[in-house]
C-alpha cells in the first residue's frame, strides 16, 4: 500500500488552463493523459519522484460522467470552482478492498496520446464522495514502466500533504494506519471539525517549496 497519485478538479477555465495555471506555480510543464472512457473524465499529468504523480482532471459532456462515481465526483467539485478532488493510494491486490467494502472494482483504463493503453482496477470513490478525506484505492495492471510517474524529473516530489479529517477514520477505511501510504511523506491533519478532505499539497520543485 502506498500513496499513488493526487487528483485536482479542474476550475472553469477547463483542463489545460488549470494545468497551465498549477505547471506555472510548479515550474513544469503537465503532459496530456488522454480520456477515461468508461468515467467521462480525462486529465492531464505532471510525473513526481517516489512513483507517484499529480493529475488534474475535467468531466467531459459524456453519458458515462453521469453514472460513473468518478465523473460524479469530479463534475461536483468543478462545480465548486474546482480544487482539490482527493488522494489515491495503490494496492497490489485489490481483492482484499472489495471483500471489505462489500463490492466489486471497477475496470479503468485510458489511451495515451502515444497510442499506449493503461489498464486498472479501483474502488472506493463513493467513499470518497461521502466523506472527501478519505482516499479511493487502484490496482495497476499495466507494466510498472508505464505508470504515469515515469520519466519525472526527480526534482519534483511531494513534501506534504495537509488533510482535513480524522487520522483514526482514515485508519479505519485504509484497514491499517494511515501512515502504511503514507510513510515517506509528511503528513498534517487540520481543522479535525471543519469540512474534510486534502485541504492543500506542498511540493519540493528546484525553485523551493510551493504550496498548492
Amino acid at each position: 500500500m502506498r500513496l499513488d497519485h493526487l487528483s485536482f478538479a479542474a476550475g472553469p477555465d477547463g483542463l489545460a488552463s488549470t494545468a497551465q495555471r498549477l505547471g506555472g506555480l510548479l515550474g513544469q510543464e503537465f503532459a496530456d493523459g488522454g480520456i477515461h472512457p468508461r468515467f467521462g473524465t480525462r486529465n492531464m499529468i505532471l510525473p513526481l519522484a517516489g512513483d507517484t504523480y499529480l493529475e488534474v482532471v475535467e468531466v467531459l459532456d459524456h453519458p458515462a460522467s453521469d453514472k460513473a462515481p468518478f465523473g460524479q465526483a469530479v463534475r461536483a467539485r468543478s462545480s465548486l470552482g474546482g480544487g482539490w478532488l482527493g488522494w489515491v493510494v495503490a494496492v497490489s491486490d485489490i481483492k482484499p478492498m472489495e471483500e471489505r467494502l462489500g463490492r466489486e472494482a471497477v475496470n479503468g483504463n485510458r489511451h495515451r496520446p502515444d497510442g499506449k493503453e493503461l489498464l486498472w482496477k479501483q474502488i472506493g470513490v463513493n467513499g470518497l464522495i461521502a466523506d472527501p478525506q478519505l482516499p479511493f484505492f487502484i490496482q495497476w495492471e499495466s507494466p510498472a514502466e508505464d505508470h504515469p510517474s515515469a520519466g519525472g524529473d526527480d526534482g519534483f516530489s511531494l513534501a506534504c500533504l495537509e488533510i482535513a479529517g480524522d487520522p483514526g477514520r482514515v485508519s479505519d477505511w485504509l484497514g491499517e494506519t494511515v501512515d502504511a501510504p503514507l510513510e515517506d511523506v509528511k503528513v498534517e491533519w487540520v481543522a479535525p471539525h471543519g469540512t474534510p478532505g486534502v485541504v492543500a499539497a506542498q511540493f519540493q520543485t528546484p525553485s523551493g517549496l510551493v504550496r498548492i
